[in-house]
């Protein structure tokens, strides 16, 4: 189904056809409306011309003047309603991208969109920030409530947060304020999160602070902590190889991981191969090692308490916990049968 009804490339010839040929000639290379869809800088049009850059954009200020002045621009203004109700039921205000690539796939009719968001009075260009990607909005209340929330948003985010889509819709709503029924949904709400240059997704949907080598993943450790972290207790780092190559089609070498994996603070070793997070409250250290801060910390315990908390900050089999427990050197039972430091 297409989303709009009026045919851009028909609707062009007519509003430029007034211009005289050199404006003409500007106006469609400048916009990309030629046959190879290219969009010329003023520099290759000043070298054709052999005009400086300052005139060419003079020249095309002036047609763009003309053409909106034009009973030809008048007699197609349905085209330019149409299209400003498809930026409101898009949410009155959308990242240029996200509207482009909404109406058509087609680079070319994607450059008469433009072209017309350029000409429309109604239609407001924001431009690229360090907040935001070029965008545009009819409407502007609502440009503000959702720059304002997008803003609020990534300023609630820590750095390492990985957050489901669905719970960073509720975040985000949570910041509009009397919005209208009609915009809270979740189409919505994602396209308004695609303007932010702040917050993103990575492959698996989650999101966080673009920043986060959690969500701009690259390279292996990256990938390496996205699967762990879903899988949610450790793992071989062949497993985590073969479970990247899965996820994400990128063939891992095994060595490859392992050594990723033994050089980021993100992962602790915790047995022969195996890897946890450190974020799961996993220490590095021998049995032994492990077993002592325990009890320092704990005070006497019995020999299953031990096991368990532990293998809580190392996975360890339960023999080499037990092994250790009974090294009269390092460790010994109290009369109530609890375990403590020697």
């Amino acid at each position: 189904m297409p989303t709009i009804s009026f045919k851009p490339k028909k609707v062009t010839k007519k509003i430029v056809s007034h211009l005289q040929s050199r404006a003409s000639d500007v106006i469609l290379n400048r916009f990309g409306l030629t046959l190879d869809g290219t969009r010329k800088t003023l520099e290759e049009i000043g070298k054709k011309y052999n005009i400086t850059r300052e005139r060419v954009r003079q020249i095309e200020n002036v047609a763009i003047s003309l053409i909106k002045k034009s009973h030809a621009y008048k007699g197609e203004q349905v085209a330019f309603d149409e299209l400003k109700q498809l930026v409101h039921k898009l949410g009155s205000i959308v990242a240029e991208h996200e509207l482009l690539s909404h109406i058509s796939k087609d680079k070319a009719i994607q450059n008469h969109i433009h072209f017309y968001l350029v000409l429309g009075d109604v239609f407001k260009k924001h431009r690229e920030d360090d907040h935001f990607h070029t965008r545009w909005s009819v409407d502007d209340e609502m440009a503000e409530k959702v720059h304002d929330s997008l803003k609020k948003l990534y300023a609630s985010l820590n750095d390492e947060d990985l957050i489901p889509e669905t719970e960073m819709i509720k975040k985000f709503f949570d910041h509009m304020k009397d919005v209208a029924e009609q915009y809270k949904n979740e189409e919505m709400a994602r396209r308004w999160l695609s303007m932010s240059k702040t917050v993103s997704k990575n492959p698996l949907g989650e999101w966080g602070k673009t920043t986060s080598p959690n969500i701009r993943t690259r390279g292996v450790k990256d990938y390496a902590f996205l699967v762990m972290r879903r899988h949610g207790s450790p793992m071989h780092f062949k497993e985590v190889a073969d479970s990247i190559s899965k996820t994400f089609n990128k063939k891992i070498h095994y060595a490859t991981c392992h050594n990723e994996l033994i050089k980021d603070s993100r992962f602790v070793l915790v047995g022969r191969g195996m890897y946890a997070l450190a974020e799961w409250g996993y220490k590095k250290g021998i049995a032994r090692e492990v077993i002592r801060d325990i009890l320092k910390r704990e005070g006497p315990l019995p020999k299953d308490d031990i096991v368990a908390k532990v293998n809580k900050e190392r996975y360890f089999k339960k023999n080499t916990i037990l092994v250790n427990l009974v090294n009269p050197k390092y460790f010994k039972k109290n009369k109530n049968g609890l375990y403590t430091v020697v």
